[in-house]
């Protein structure tokens, strides 16, 4: 400080040179780094690729195999061929549509693909062996107005085959039409001679005119079923996907076995089919599983699926094939009919 009380030396007086630049501290810190930083024009170093190993022509590259689609059932969908053209017709399969239990598809399924096979050139003969009917009502025959059924063909020798057939409105297919009055013929039958092979003995002249004749056996196992399965060649035991549908098999199949040693040695089931079948539920699958457990490649791999064009159809009075020609239920039988002239060994 100075005698005048100013402080001296500490800051600038007038006429005093100011701070040149260099006494100014840098603003900036400087690196501590003892290596320079890289300018925008120096490369960065970049990282070793990871190694890979190109195949050498010795070790071929082995494909991995397309997995096969399965199919409704669980198992892998075959390639069913087209049936091939008929030249002539004549010596029918006989084909019995056998359930003792109600309201499997037994009718619809006899209806179905019985137009279906038409489609494909066979001549069919439907036979409604159920007294109530339900086949001829799914052709649009009222049988409370028809003279002649199956029932006067099996009681009254002097009743043709011919006589009793009737034309349905899908051509190739015929029908030989049931009401009410066939329930009484299963009584009169008891005390007839042979009465087991009734049906057999009266459908005989007719099998030289058709390729497939399929039957619509009422649900009991009682003496209409076992006059139709005497006259089988083939059973198809429709099943709907339901639990209570799959407890009554084994008593069907044991009439079969029973049938095949007493009285038709050449009986044999051509197939399970799945019916109702709805692949939303863990019902139906499971019901599906246990049936190609217990039954295996007897189970057909076409299965029905619920569709209510079935119902419409039936009011309708024809088959689904002709009503609703491109819905999924009209597919389904036509691919059934491939899969049974297939398994069947058409010729």
């Amino acid at each position: 400080m100075s005698a005048g009380g100013s402080f001296r030396g500490s800051f600038p007086q007038s006429g005093d040179s100011g701070s040149t630049a260099g006494e100014i501290p840098p603003m900036v810190r400087t690196s501590l780094s003892p290596h320079p930083s890289p300018s925008l024009g120096d490369e960065l170093p970049v990282a070793d690729p990871l190694p890979f190993e190109r195949p050498t022509p010795e070790e071929p590259v082995t494909p991995v195999p397309a997995e096969v689609p399965l199919g409704p059932t669980g198992r892998p969908m075959p390639a069913i061929p087209e049936p091939r053209p008929l030249t002539e017709h004549g010596h029918a399969r006989v084909v019995s549509m056998c359930n003792q239990k109600g309201g499997v598809g037994k009718t619809t399924t006899t209806i179905n693909l019985g137009a279906s096979l038409a489609e494909y050139g066979r001549k069919v003969l439907l036979v409604d062996f159920d007294p109530q009917g339900s086949l001829s009502v799914g052709l649009g025959l009222n049988p409370h107005e028809m003279d002649l059924t199956i029932y006067n063909l099996l009681m009254q020798r002097d009743i043709d085959v011919d006589d009793v057939i009737v034309p349905t409105g899908v051509e190739g297919m015929d029908l030989l039409p049931s009401n009410i009055d066939l329930s009484a013929a299963e009584v009169q039958l008891v005390h007839e001679v042979a009465r087991e092979q009734t049906l057999q003995r009266v459908l005989a002249p007719a099998l030289e005119k058709y390729d497939i004749v399929l039957i619509d056996c009422q649900p009991s196992l009682g003496l209409l079923t076992v006059n139709a399965l005497t006259a089988s060649d083939g059973v198809i035991v429709p099943l709907e996907c339901e639990y209570f549908a799959l407890r009554g098999v084994a008593l069907l199949k044991t009439t079969i076995d029973k049938v095949r040693e007493r009285l038709n040695p050449k009986l044999e089931i051509d197939g399970v089919l799945g019916t109702m079948y709805d692949g939303r539920t863990l019902h139906s699958r499971e019901v599906m599983d246990r049936l190609v457990q217990a039954w295996g490649d007897k189970v057909f791999h076409t299965v029905i699926r619920r569709t209510v064009k079935f119902s419409d159809s039936t009011v309708a009075g024809e088959p689904i094939t002709s009503y609703a020609s491109n819905s999924t239920g009209a597919e389904a039988y036509r691919q059934l009919a491939r899969e049974v002239l297939d398994r069947c060994h058409d010729e």
